[in-house]
């Protein structure tokens, strides 16, 4: 059944030297897909990708050079979302009882997207037949927790060297994405639970300097953050979490999976955006003190 070895499931990527209070993290870039998991599946080895935050964690690895830590998943989100509660679980896939913790009737979880899917992008269905229930059980302890500790102690070393940390949870969006009712298509959305994850200044920085370099940028629609943000953004402690996402139309082409020729150059202006971002987020001119809205 176990298809990863040691070591393979993610990776940290430490600067040399650790000089901003800020983490970064890409949960569903993984592109590993376990053998036993596609053979399972209906969907071919194209189809099955459609959820990959696709090439999110070289956007945005340029944070290792400016000094913080990523962690960079490579088990892909399809097989196990580390975006949800362990155990929100839909009975209706599985063989066997799930235990009574497990939350079985999140909006997520009707959806076909909790902790274990049960689809990818645009509703296609991703397996041929239920799994036993040890199977969703094993993945949640082998894989899914194992992921948490690792951001978890990321983000305690961090708070506990510069007294605040900022999570950046970094995520990317389908080129389709419209805004309801105006029909605008925005190049990134910057969520922070609606101002509970996150101080509002440290969200209208990241809007507006995303903004001068001419992206269009929303805050929380339709995208407000999920289980990450929520859990580890605690502004009134000094740990702030924001999701960022960006739109794939903008550097890849979604019909191939493949990179678009303006990669380099978005590359280039998210590099920007996190200089400019990090250093006025941790001047003295910027209070982070304003726990929510």
């Amino acid at each position: 059944m176990w298809d990863f070895r040691e070591g393979e499931l993610f990776e940290i990527w430490e600067p040399a030297e650790q000089r901003l209070p800020f983490v970064f993290n890409s949960p569903h870039s993984g592109r590993t897909y376990p053998r036993c998991f596609v053979e399972n599946s209906r969907l071919d080895q194209f189809a099955i990708r459609r959820s990959e935050d696709h090439f999110v964690d070289e956007l945005f690895g340029c944070g290792v050079d400016l000094g913080a830590p990523m962690l960079t998943a490579r088990f892909p989100r399809a097989y196990v979302d580390v975006n949800r509660e362990p155990y929100e679980l839909d009975p209706k896939m599985f063989d066997g009882r799930l235990p009574p913790y497990a939350n079985t009737g999140s909006v997520r979880v009707a959806g076909g997207l909790g902790t274990i899917p049960r689809i990818v992008a645009e509703n296609m269905e991703i397996y041929r037949h239920r799994l036993p229930v040890d199977e969703a059980l094993s993945r949640i302890e082998m894989i899914y927790k194992p992921y948490h500790n690792a951001l978890r102690k990321l983000i305690a070393r961090t708070h506990t060297r510069f007294e605040r940390a900022i999570l950046i949870d970094c995520h990317s969006m389908p080129g389709n994405i419209r805004l309801s009712g105006s029909g605008i298509r925005p190049d990134f959305i910057i969520g922070d639970r609606y101002g509970t994850s996150a101080s509002g200044e440290l969200s209208r920085l990241a809007l507006r300097l995303l903004e001068d370099q001419g992206f269009s940028v929303v805050r929380n629609k339709p995208y407000a953050g999920g289980f990450i943000t929520e859990h580890y953004g605690r502004p009134a402690r000094g740990l702030h979490a924001l999701q960022i996402e960006i739109n794939r139309a903008l550097y890849i082409d979604e019909a191939t999976l493949k990179k678009k020729p303006e990669f380099a150059l978005i590359a280039k202006m998210l590099r920007r955006f996190f200089e400019d971002f990090t250093s006025e987020a941790t001047s003295s001119a910027c209070d982070l003190s304003l726990a929510a809205e």
